[in-house]
């Protein structure tokens, strides 16, 4: 039954994160990225308070939502290189500036022992989600943008799927037993090599598969890639095996947070899938990755 659900829920949400991430205009892709990002920070909060951390939550959520009001309405003029560089101000300011505003917050409270880590939960939950989904926002300001969020969300999928029915159906060698006691090395490996052959599929198809996006209308065609010379196969090949593994490492540190909790998800908003954070956890570690090979290609 809790397969079902899984599947169910994923064939109604793929197809809608897929037109959003390729059609939507930006400021519209960072309201829903709020969204998502405010919901994980809740579920992240109430898992702080498993460890006894009485939490800012209001003040927190509001961080973030400004965070992402930023992002909306400042995308940058269409332009890669003004786009990469607003955002990597605002991201060192709200970074630099997040632990002076939660820690003058706890000056408020009667026990001033509480404040430093409810402090420190929010400029973490700001790190762990917040700026990560930022990255996500930004690189949709990338050029080849759009093809690069679904290069990100194809190979997470992928991977994803792969390592959960191969461990479940082949899986015998545990990897963390401590931390995520279902995922094995048998699914691991499956989920590597899943995501290294839709890389290099996507690769081998982009121009073809960025044409046919284009003449559907999802993208324009400064967010395909249209190169009659593809560059060599191996450094896509390593961008994937980093994207992959650091999807995986994502996923292992989300359960990490809720293993020490003592919970098994971290809501239930997603029937089959758990919370929000349990969604996007593997993201959460792989954007950056493609973030910054992406802003490396605008600025060198």
């Amino acid at each position: 039954m809790n397969l079902l659900k899984r599947v169910l829920t994923a064939v109604v949400l793929i197809p809608l994160v897929l037109v959003l991430v390729l059609k939507a205009p930006i400021f519209l892709l960072a309201l829903v990225a709020a969204l998502v990002a405010l919901l994980a920070v809740e579920e992240l909060l109430k898992l702080a308070e498993h460890y006894s951390i009485r939490t800012f939550r209001w003040p927190t959520l509001v961080f973030v939502g400004i965070f992402f009001v930023l992002l909306a309405v400042n995308p940058g003029n269409g332009k890669p290189l003004t786009a990469t560089a607003i955002f990597v101000y605002s991201l060192g300011f709200a970074a630099a500036v997040a632990p002076f505003v939660f820690l003058v917050l706890g000056m408020r409270r009667p026990d001033l022992s509480s404040a430093f880590p409810a402090a420190m939960v929010s400029v973490f939950a700001f790190a762990y989600v917040a700026l990560p989904l930022g990255f996500l926002v930004q690189l949709r300001q990338q050029w080849r943008g759009a093809f690069l969020l679904l290069y990100l969300l194809l190979l997470v999928w992928a991977g994803d799927i792969f390592a959960y029915f191969v461990g479940r159906s082949v899986g015998r060698h545990l990897m963390s037993p401590r931390i995520s006691p279902k995922k094995t090395w048998e699914g691991a490996i499956a989920s590597l090599l899943a995501s290294l052959l839709v890389g290099a599929l996507l690769y081998r198809y982009a121009t073809p598969i960025s044409t046919a996006l284009l003449h559907l209308h999802l993208i324009e065609r400064k967010d395909g890639i249209f190169d009659l010379q593809r560059p060599p196969l191996g450094p896509a090949l390593l961008l994937s095996a980093a994207i992959n593994i650091a999807a995986q490492l994502g996923d292992l540190a989300e359960s990490l947070i809720k293993r020490g909790a003592g919970v098994k998800d971290s809501g239930g908003i997603l029937p089959g899938h758990g919370g929000m954070l349990d969604r996007i956890d593997a993201v959460l570690f792989a954007a950056p990755v493609l973030w910054y090979y992406a802003a490396w290609l605008v600025l060198r």
